[in-house]
C-alpha cells in the first residue's frame, strides 16, 4: 500500500531570483563563446536550455491542498507548503484538495430490517487525509466516495428496522443519533482504504415508499390511538382503586363485593369515555 510521505519544496520566489541570475549569466557565457567557435560553445547553450527547462518546475500551492509529485510515474512525495514552490520539472504535480465536503446520497429505494419498503438519503461529511493513497488506491476517490457511500447507506437501512412496532432496541426514525453513528461508522470502514476521513454523516431523508405510506400511516394512527387508550385506562384503574381505599380508610360507607363491581364499572365509564358522563339518579336500591 503507498502511504503519503510529504516533502519540502523550496521556495519558489527565491528559486525566481536564483534562475533570473542563472539564465543571464548562461546567456551571456553562451554568447561570448559565439566570437570563437569551440566546444564551450555547446556547453554554454546547454546550459542555457537547462536553466530554461527548470523554469518549468515552478507551482503553487493552494490553502487546504496538497501537490503529489510523480517522477516518471513513481510517487515522489506530496508537497503541502503553500505559496509558490519549486521542484523537479519532470515531476508532474497532481492537486489533491484537502478541503472538507459534503456528498449527498440521492434517495434510494430499499427494504428495512422488516421488509417494508422505504425510501432513505444521507449527507456524508468527508475530507481527504492521505493524498497518496486517494490518488493511487483508487481510480477516482470522488466517485469512490459517493458509490461506497450509498452502498453502505443501503446496508445499513437493511439491518434496522423503519419504526419501533416490535419494540425493536434502535430504529432508523426513533433513534437518530445511534443510526448516525452507525452509518458513519460503516463508511468510514469502506472509505479508509481509499485516504478519506468522514467526519459526519446523518439522515436526511427518510419515508416509507409510496405504495404503503397510506397503510403505514393508518397503523401509526392506530398504535397511537392504542397508546393513548392504555395510558387513560391505567390512569382510571389507578383512580378507582384510589378512590376505594380512601372510601375504606376513612370509614365513609362500607361496600360489600356487589356495591364495589358496581362502583368500579361507573367510575370506569365515567373516567374512560370519550364525552361527559350523563348522570342518573338511582331512587331504589340494588337488592
Amino acid at each position: 500500500m503507498i502511504q503519503e510521505k510529504e516533502i519540502k519544496a523550496p521556495n519558489g520566489i527565491m528559486m525566481i531570483v536564483v534562475l533570473f541570475i542563472a539564465q543571464i549569466a548562461a546567456g551571456a557565457f553562451a554568447v561570448s563563446t559565439l566570437k570563437v567557435p569551440s566546444p564551450m560553445t555547446l556547453v554554454g547553450v546547454i546550459l542555457f536550455g537547462l536553466v530554461f527547462i527548470c523554469w518549468f518546475g515552478l507551482f503553487k500551492v493552494n490553502p487546504k491542498e496538497g501537490r503529489v509529485l510523480q517522477l516518471f510515474g513513481k510517487y515522489a512525495g506530496t508537497v503541502h507548503s503553500t505559496g509558490l514552490r519549486w521542484a523537479n520539472p519532470f515531476y508532474t504535480k497532481m492537486p489533491v484538495s484537502l478541503r472538507v465536503r459534503n456528498f449527498e446520497s440521492s434517495k434510494l429505494k430499499v427494504n428495512d430490517k422488516n421488509g417494508n419498503p422505504i425510501e432513505i438519503a444521507a449527507v456524508v461529511v468527508w475530507e481527504v487525509i492521505d493524498t497518496a493513497e486517494a490518488v493511487f488506491q483508487v481510480d477516482d476517490y470522488e466517485d469512490f466516495v459517493s458509490i461506497q457511500s450509498e452502498a453502505a447507506l443501503r446496508n445499513l437501512a437493511t439491518s434496522y428496522a423503519y419504526d419501533n412496532h416490535e419494540n425493536e432496541a434502535i430504529s432508523l426514525r426513533s433513534n437518530p443519533v445511534e443510526i448516525s453513528e452507525a452509518l458513519k461508522q460503516e463508511v468510514q470502514e469502506r472509505l479508509e482504504k481509499a485516504g478519506v476521513n468522514v467526519i459526519e454523516s446523518r439522515i436526511s431523508h427518510l419515508a416509507y415508499a409510496p405504495e404503503i405510506a397510506n397503510a403505514m400511516l393508518r397503523r401509526q394512527q392506530a398504535m397511537a390511538i392504542i397508546a393513548a387508550r392504555k395510558k387513560v385506562v391505567e390512569g382510571a384503574v389507578g383512580m378507582v382503586e384510589m378512590a376505594l381505599t380512601s372510601l375504606s380508610e376513612r370509614d365513609i360507607v362500607e361496600l360489600d363485593s356487589e356495591r364495589k363491581a358496581a362502583m368500579v364499572s361507573n367510575l370506569l365509564v365515567v373516567l374512560c369515555s370519550d364525552e361527559a358522563a350523563q348522570p342518573v339518579v338511582n331512587t331504589g336500591s340494588l337488592y
